[in-house]
């Protein structure tokens, strides 16, 4: 059960942090909301990290709080930069493939999975891809949607963006379950991109903020942390399932931006989060 109260923890926190963060890059940009994200998150979990229970790092460790921390930078800023431009409804969906991505190399590296829990997995994995469908609804938008540069770039940074995380997941997801305590890999994550985005933008004086996007970066910040961390509690007791169930922000990012933007979910997207929502309840009664 903790991998599901993880995962499902994790994909609630991803889900409200994406639609602050699709705003927010909209108004000054993708490397700067991303600085801020991190600057925050590094405050947030630098506390927690400080009285967490020591433990011994062996080098492993050490290289895969770094490659954690590395994917985890490279991921966010192409959903970002996917999000300048794209719809919440397709950036959400294809970044979320990640978790299917992240189960099957956690299995791979030798993770165990029963058999009723991979269908399930694929059942899940399955209503993602069909969430990031979007079709076109008449010959109008078919030939609009042809020859749509920014869709194609939507896609593709999503896509990428699903790639890096994959790997972030699957290292922040060992770590867990070596028993490093799950504030560590949150501030290592935290701290790179602060080093690798924060710091040249503010050297070179690009490092942009306003009004408007301060709550939504310190929103996007605390939860993107807060839900790192449930995601590493959770795949303490599993990475495949707890990876494949934080990748449900994706339906719920959809819904939101339905609710809250006015984004429209068509037949096959309504299909994938029908398909999610399925999944997760067999894998949690199933696990119960």
């Amino acid at each position: 059960m903790i991998a599901i109260a993880g995962g499902l923890g994790a994909a609630v926190c991803w889900a409200i942090a994406t639609l602050a963060s699709s705003r927010s890059s909209r108004m000054v940009g993708a490397a700067s909301v991303l600085a801020w994200v991190m600057i925050v998150g590094l405050v947030v979990s630098a506390i927690p990290a400080a009285i967490a229970r020591p433990v011994n790092l062996e080098t492993e460790h050490i290289v895969e709080l770094f490659l954690a921390g590395a994917s985890y930078t490279a991921g966010l800023l192409l959903a970002y930069m996917a999000l300048t431009t794209g719809r919440v409804s397709i950036v959400a969906p294809v970044t979320a493939t990640e978790g299917a991505v992240a189960a099957v190399i956690s299995v791979f590296l030798g993770e165990p999975l029963g058999v009723v829990t991979g269908i399930v997995l694929v059942v899940i994995a399955t209503g993602v891809v069909l969430a990031s469908i979007e079709r076109p609804v008449d010959e109008r938008d078919a030939a609009i949607a042809l020859d749509d540069a920014t869709t194609r770039r939507t896609v593709l940074l999503s896509a990428a963006a699903a790639a890096a995380f994959s790997v972030g997941l699957v290292a922040a997801g060992r770590l867990g379950h070596d028993g490093i305590p799950p504030a560590w890999p949150v501030f290592a994550g935290r701290a790179v991109g602060v080093l690798a985005i924060a710091v040249p933008l503010v050297l070179t004086g690009r490092l942009r903020i306003s009004r408007r996007v301060a709550p939504l970066v310190v929103l996007s910040g605390v939860l993107e942390a807060l839900g790192s961390g449930l995601y590493v509690v959770g795949a303490s007791g599993g990475v495949a399932p707890a990876a494949v169930l934080s990748s449900q922000f994706a339906a719920i990012a959809a819904i939101g931006a339905f609710l809250l933007f006015g984004e429209r979910l068509q037949r096959v997207q309504v299909l994938g989060v029908v398909l999610i929502a399925t999944g997760v309840t067999a894998l949690a009664a199933s696990n119960a």
